[in-house]
């Protein structure tokens, strides 16, 4: 049995509207094209749960800003390594929410003692043509370490 202190859970809710909202402020429509038709035909309603769960629940808690949220993702991604298209559509998501090409590129240089060099180079690899295609300046050029 839970002893009731009076206080609301810190959990968000789950709101499919926000989720969607949100989605179209950090994605540009030809990412999400790219991406929720063809999940939706592989696993139907799959998408509608990621975007709901996900942009219109967790990333509705208080606590992070979405610029902080992006940077966390970045570092997630380049740890998890396999999800390069993930990570590249996340670069481009950093920049919409306002980090600087130089700061996503400190981003895998920070990570390198913690996930590795071979990690934070492949994020490296990844981000430098997103950022290109975004038309940011970088001096990374994603070359082998």
């Amino acid at each position: 049995m839970t002893e009731d202190t009076g206080t609301e859970p810190r959990g968000a809710a789950f709101d499919r509207a926000a989720g969607y909202r949100l989605l179209e402020e950090l994605q540009d429509e030809r990412t999400r094209e790219a991406t929720l038709p063809a999940l939706e035909a592989v696993a139907p309603g799959f998408a509608d749960w990621i975007v709901t769960s996900l942009f219109g629940s967790t990333y509705q808690r208080g606590g992070l800003s979405l610029r902080d949220r992006q940077i966390a993702n970045l570092a997630a991604l380049a740890a998890m390594g396999g999800v390069e298209p993930q990570l590249a559509g996340h670069v481009t998501t950093g920049l919409r929410v306002g980090l600087t090409a130089e700061e996503i590129t400190e981003v895998f240089v920070h990570l390198a003692p913690y996930i590795g060099v071979p990690r934070a180079v492949a994020g490296l690899r990844v981000a430098a043509p997103a950022l290109a295609a975004a038309g940011t300046a970088s001096h990374t050029t994603g070359g082998a370490a």
